[in-house]
């Protein structure tokens, strides 16, 4: 593996990182769930997403790197499923976040990370945009020469997840700082939390 990191072409990789910097920056169902997990439940909510969306982007890396997701994507039937299952999920999210008491009412729920974790994992699991967002973008990053793609594959998935935890995190950790200050005077960013939830499970179904 290191070997063929070695081999490969520092122009490519940094090319690489500037077009995975521009996806960490558009906003996306990932982006999103993070920063209305940070408002919703505050600065620790919103890293904790980012932990469990960041797991979610590294299973579903192995899978194209061993070729699994190929299998996946291939079949309607499995995109279609995957891709209600996470609009459902969205939508309990959504109504969760709507009818949840202000912050200053509700603190612990504040302080159950392991919970945003899960959130973020199944959010991204359940969204098959991102099996065929792999599947798409990383492997024209690859060279045959340079050494077997999979380790290609696994390594630029690598630098992926580890600078889309870091740009996203960021985000997810000031959406919690604000939303934490304002939170204390009114419940009605758990209204906006809600929406951004339920836009995200409509959009997985339309588009």
């Amino acid at each position: 593996m290191f070997e063929t990191f070695m081999q490969m072409d520092s122009v490519t990789l940094w090319a690489f990182m500037a077009a995975s910097l521009v996806m960490y920056l558009t906003p996306g169902a990932d982006m999103m769930f993070t920063i209305a997990s940070g408002i919703s439940g505050g600065p620790k909510a919103g890293f904790a997403a980012t932990v469990g969306v960041t797991l979610g982007l590294v299973v579903h890396i192995t899978l194209a790197a061993a070729g699994l997701a190929v299998l996946v994507a291939a079949s309607p039937t499995a995109l279609m499923v995957i891709r209600y299952a996470g609009a459902a999920y969205l939508a309990v999210l959504a109504y969760q976040a709507w009818t949840a008491k202000p912050m200053s009412e509700n603190a612990e729920g504040r302080s159950d990370v392991l919970r945003a974790v899960r959130r973020g994992f199944l959010t991204n699991m359940l969204n098959p945009k991102i099996i065929l967002f792999i599947l798409a973008f990383l492997p024209q990053f690859t060279t045959p020469e340079v050494g077997p793609i999979w380790q290609q594959i696994a390594i630029l998935g690598a630098m992926f997840a580890s600078g889309g935890f870091v740009v996203v995190s960021v985000i997810g950790i000031s959406a919690g700082v604000v939303g934490a200050k304002l939170a204390q005077a009114t419940g009605i960013l758990n209204k906006i939390a809600a929406t951004l939830f339920g836009g995200l499970a409509a959009k997985l179904v339309l588009d």
